[in-house]
């Protein structure tokens, strides 16, 4: 199957500034997530400043330094999430969001968009969503363009973005009330 028969050089090197500008985003995305997620792990007790100090000196030496084979595994089971769940992501941002396709050079803006705003983020230590910096700068793309707006698909966007966090609080609380049950009635813990 030959993937690149139809292109021309302009558009050829629209697609290599693309892929470069999304592995970009991908690595500044890799600054916040990864800070979200050890932070669920580091803040499960309340500590105070000496001893989160000394956990971070201890803690250093592991962390400045992080394998190969741990860079490989993460690479690996990023890589196959997404072969299993791309057609939906790719479809939905590239065809959903605007009414018509996205093109490179605006693929390449939100990009741009959502990588200095993560960093910015993570720099003064902002809670935001990838995805949602993201959509809202393809959207803004398409705005731009005057190619205009799906609204079903940015209603369903917005209703996503007002369920996630209460929905997920509420699943949060349930599972944590459920354990508590569990080990003091079931098992007798205390």
């Amino acid at each position: 199957m030959d993937f690149f028969g139809d292109l021309t050089i302009l558009s050829g090197l629209g697609l290599i500034l693309a892929l470069g500008l999304a592995l970009s985003f991908e690595f500044v995305n890799g600054f916040h997530d990864t800070a979200n997620a050890f932070a669920t792990v580091i803040y499960t007790e309340e500590s105070d400043t000496k001893t989160l100090q000394s956990f971070n000196s201890q803690l250093g030496p592991i962390t400045e330094f992080i394998p190969n084979w741990v860079k490989v595994a993460v690479a690996l089971a990023l890589g196959c999430g997404t072969m299993i769940g791309w057609k939906r992501i790719v479809v939905t941002v590239g065809e959903k969001i605007g009414k018509e396709h996205l093109t490179y050079a605006q693929g390449a803006s939100a990009e741009l968009v959502a990588m200095f705003t993560i960093y910015a983020a993570d720099h003064f230590g902002l809670p935001v969503s990838t995805t949602h910096v993201l959509s809202s700068g393809i959207a803004g793309t398409m705005a731009a363009n005057g190619s205009g707006l799906q609204k079903e698909t940015l209603k369903n966007i917005l209703l996503a973005w007002l369920l996630t966090l209460p929905v997920c609080m509420f699943m949060g609380a349930a599972l944590f009330a459920a354990s508590l049950f569990l080990l003091s009635s079931v098992l007798g813990l205390h």
